[in-house]
């Protein structure tokens, strides 16, 4: 085989130009008037219609506290009913950690806060956690202490 034998296997397609007058008669391939008939015409496909009609401000969605300060660090939840199975009297992050009611966060005690749901029968002294309003009143009702 030498090189003036070599032929394509498929012939080359030119795209039809249409819209530049002559032999194509009246509105060249266009269809009738219009803006898609004229010069220049470049129209947003539908998607883009409906994404532009969208708002800008996205990501506050339905509990928008989660969304824009997700940052901050919410304290781990323990009950005083949990506190009443607990061995010991001296209660704090630490003590909690170790007793296994509260997961260690990135290997250090978190943040607690104590809640008054359920009842207490022993007397506990609490130091370095949050506590409710209920959870002081039920605490101290049993003879505890908050600090």
């Amino acid at each position: 085989m030498q090189l003036h034998e070599l032929k394509p296997t498929k012939k080359r397609t030119v795209a039809k130009r249409i819209g530049r007058g002559g032999k194509r008669g009246k509105t060249s391939g266009r269809g009738h008037k219009g803006q898609k008939a004229r010069a220049g015409n470049s129209t947003r496909p539908e998607i883009r219609e409906q994404i532009k009609k969208l708002p800008k401000l996205r990501g506050h969605g339905v509990n928008r506290a989660k969304t824009v300060n997700n940052e901050r660090v919410l304290p781990a939840v323990i009950n005083v009913a949990a506190l009443n199975e607990f061995d010991g009297t001296d209660v704090s992050p630490k003590t909690l950690v170790a007793a296994g009611l509260v997961a260690s966060r990135r290997k250090s005690a978190p943040a607690v806060k104590i809640l008054g749901n359920g009842e207490l029968s022993k007397k506990l002294s609490v130091s370095g956690c949050l506590v409710s309003k209920t959870a002081k009143e039920k605490i101290e009702s049993a003879g505890g202490s908050v600090a």
